[in-house]
């Protein structure tokens, strides 16, 4: 059996920018994630945690936390698009590899904008096919410039969200510089299977974000052909044991790898009450460490 670490992150606090009124401040995040007992959380939106390397381990030693990986978005299908992200991922690359992470979860840029707008035609087999190669280039760079690991993120209404997308993306890249974070809840909110993904790709799954999906507001959104935005904002990303998919079976599935993987509870809540975040993620690390086989915080 392998081993499941849990840890959080920002997102599960509100936080989607590096700056905005509406979010939990930086030092309230990482106060309560302490107080709610985890050790382990992600970087979040560069900017929104303090950039200076110093000054960011500092806070995390005095809170007992650790960095597992930073977060950014690519645009490498468009034209120059793997210059232009690579110029983008550099500072979050370097404030992670700084804190002794070794991922780098990457998303895709949107196909469908806030307003549920189409904004960029879906990609097609050639355009597969370059992203793909363009990924891998992407990770390449990573691990030989930083020492980090690609695992890529689908992401509703992004250029990999289905489970389809995700497959062909597995297809397309390079198993040496680039493999998958397994969202839960952006899988079942494209209406994919997770347990499915985790038997037929179970050497590309290194890297996992927890969350679940409330199957009434899906439904209700898909109806109205809203945007993942308005949706969160409905509550689509609901508290754990609530929505699906069951997660006692994904992590039974995940220990069964027989490695070891960050599992991060990422449960999209932007806006949200301030208050809120903190009795939610002591539930939710509470529920995960009871039923989960080979789960440790």
């Amino acid at each position: 059996m392998g081993r499941v670490a849990i840890g959080t992150a920002p997102d599960s606090w509100g936080v989607w920018f590096a700056d905005d009124p509406k979010q939990t401040p930086w030092t309230r995040f990482l106060d309560e994630v302490q107080q709610a007992g985890y050790t382990k959380i992600e970087l979040g939106p560069y900017g929104y945690l303090p950039t200076d390397p110093v000054r960011l381990k500092d806070e995390l030693d005095q809170r007992g936390l650790t960095m597992t990986a930073g977060t950014t978005f690519e645009h490498v299908h468009r034209p120059d698009g793997l210059e232009s992200t690579w110029r983008d991922v550099v500072k979050t690359a370097e404030l992670t590899a700084a804190m002794g992470a070794k991922h780098l979860v990457v998303m895709p840029s949107m196909w469908r904008g806030d307003n549920g707008e189409i904004v960029e035609e879906r990609f097609d087999h050639d355009t597969q096919s370059r992203h793909g190669r363009a990924v891998t280039e992407l990770g390449r760079r990573l691990a030989e410039e930083f020492g980090l690991q690609l695992q890529y993120h689908p992401h509703a209404d992004g250029h990999v969200d289905t489970q389809d997308t995700v497959e062909r993306f597995l297809e397309e890249t390079d198993s040496a510089f680039a493999n998958l974070c397994l969202d839960t809840g952006h899988i079942s909110y494209c209406r994919g299977d997770n347990l499915e993904l985790i038997s037929k790709y179970p050497d590309r799954i290194r890297y996992v974000h927890l969350k679940q999906v409330d199957p009434e507001v899906l439904d209700q959104v898909e109806a109205e052909g809203l945007a993942v935005d308005e949706a969160v904002r409905r509550g689509v990303m609901c508290e754990p044991p609530n929505g699906v998919p069951d997660l006692p079976p994904v992590l039974e599935a995940l220990a069964a790898l027989d490695v070891e993987l960050f599992a991060i509870v990422e449960q999209d809540m932007y806006p949200c009450a301030p208050d809120a975040p903190l009795p939610i993620a002591e539930r939710t690390l509470a529920y995960l460490s009871s039923h989960g086989g080979g789960v440790s915080r």
